[in-house]
Parts: C-alpha cells; structure tokens; sequence
C-alpha cells in the first residue's frame, strides 16, 4: 500500500538521497512540460481552424471542364494559407517539442529508478527511449520548418499548377525525408515510453493506474492522433501527473519502492483484497 505520509522522509540510501533531488528539481519542470505541450497544441489548433479544405469535387473541377492541366489548383489556397500562418505552426510546434524534451527526461530518470532496481530493464529499452525521447522533438521542428519553406516557394513562384502543389506539399527530397523520420521517429517513442512504464510499475516505482494512463497517452503521441485536439489534453495531463510523482503529490500518496531504494510490486487484486478484509476483522 502506498503511504500517505507526506511528511519528509529520512534517506534510507544514497540511491534513495539522490533521487530525492533529482526528483525535487524535475517535478515541476515535467508538470509544467505538459502545459508547454498544451499551449503548443492550441496554438497549432488555432492556427489551422480555417484552414481551406478542398473537397474532391472542387478539386477535379478543371478536369471536368477539359483542363488537363490548370494553370492554377484549386489546392493553391490551401499552401498560400499555410505560408501565411507560418509562424503560429512553428512556434506550436516548438512549444510542443519542449513539452515532449520534459516528458522525455521523467521517463529517462525513472527508467534509470527502475534499473537501479531490477534487471528487468534492458540497454535496449534505454536506447529506444533515447533515440524516440530526443529525435521525435526534434522532427517535430524540422517538419514545419520544411512545410513552411516550401510553401513559401510556392507562393512567391510563377507556378500554381497540381504538379506545382504537390512538389511543395509532398514530394522532394526533404519532404520525403521529413515526412518518413516523422512517422517512425513516434512509434519509437511510443514503444521506449511503453517499456518504461511497464518495467517502473512491475517494481512498484508508478502506480498502475498511472501506467494505464501514460500507456493510452503513448499511443496518442502517434502522427494520426495529431490533429485531435481533445486527445493532446490527454497527454498534457499526463505529463502534470507525472511530475506530481515526482514531487510526491499523488493523491494516494509517494509509492514505497522509492522510499525503499528496492523493488516493491504493487500487490495483486485479489492479494490487495485479502489484505484490506484482515484489515476490517
């Protein structure tokens, strides 16, 4: 059971002595993490709310009416829209990779709590965790600088043609690059901050409860979830809980595996039950 004892506890170990700092230092800047991504994700929201949509129709309107080849895409006002709200996506995106960097180094510090505590937590999970907690921010950033890049191309060109919208949207180099390092670059830290938090609850370092939640926002810091807005609440709320741990303001109170410096893991429903009924007769 966890203990709700908030008043301060001896160190027991200079393991527990250390990470009773680390903790102290890193709470706050996680939790405030998650509203950095909040306000990254309103901003991307807002700047995007009257974003033109083409339908299929208007969008084959020039073929309809025999040309081939339009000098000018209906798609064309979708870039020029783009281009000018450069600036609010970058800066979202920005906002939201900050977010993202807090978020990584809460699961990096409690995964390096984990290994101090069990051998369960492979290199590999480490390497995962780093590779998806510092590249994910990052494409991030490099994404919408080369969007924002190449529609501003577009728009200063001579050429508004599909084949014109198409190069500044999708093709090219640096779209292709950018555009496959961000599909995968997520999943990889969607699996590294899986990983961890499984490992930290199996060692009693994460309340389940807490693993379940971090578990479903993973997912949600997946490309296709991106664009749903209500889901990005979500993961900011993640983020707050988290740095709430480690400031040991849970609302149950400070798991005991970190008071302990050893592994403690959660007892099971029916152990959990067991017990509280002894505790009535």
């Amino acid at each position: 059971m966890a203990n709700k004892d908030r008043r301060p506890q001896e160190p027991t170990s200079p393991l527990v002595a250390r990470e009773q700092r680390i903790r102290a230092r890193l709470g706050v800047p996680v939790a405030a993490g998650g509203a950095v991504y909040l306000l990254g994700a309103i901003i991307i929201y807002q700047s995007l709310l009257h974003l033109p949509v083409v339908g299929v129709l208007q969008a084959l309107t020039p073929a309809l009416e025999g040309e081939a080849q339009a000098p000018r895409s209906p798609e064309a006002l979708e870039v020029r829209y783009l281009a000018g709200h450069a600036f609010g996506l970058i800066a979202g995106a920005v906002l939201e990779a900050l977010g993202l960097l807090a978020l990584f180094a809460g699961l990096y510090f409690l995964l390096e709590a984990t290994r101090a505590r069990s051998d369960q937590a492979s290199e590999g999970t480490r390497i995962t965790l780093l590779i998806g907690g510092i590249l994910t921010p990052l494409i991030l950033i490099v994404q919408q600088i080369v969007r924002d890049v190449k529609a501003h191309q577009f728009i200063h060109g001579h050429n508004f043609s599909q084949a014109a919208v198409e190069a500044a949207v999708s093709k090219g180099a640096a779209n292709l690059l950018a555009g496959y390092l961000g599909l995968l670059l997520p999943v990889v830290l969607v699996v590294g901050m899986v990983l961890t938090l499984v490992r930290a609850a199996r060692v009693g370092l994460v309340p389940r409860w807490l693993r379940t939640f971090g578990v479903v926002c993973a997912f949600l810091l997946l490309p296709v979830f991106a664009s749903a807005f209500l889901l990005q609440i979500l993961v900011a709320g993640f983020m707050v809980a988290l740095g709430f741990l480690f400031l040991e303001r849970l609302p149950e109170g400070d798991p005991p595996a970190w008071r302990e410096g050893r592994a403690i893991p959660w007892p099971s429903p029916a152990a959990a039950k067991a017990e509280q009924a002894k505790a009535k007769g």
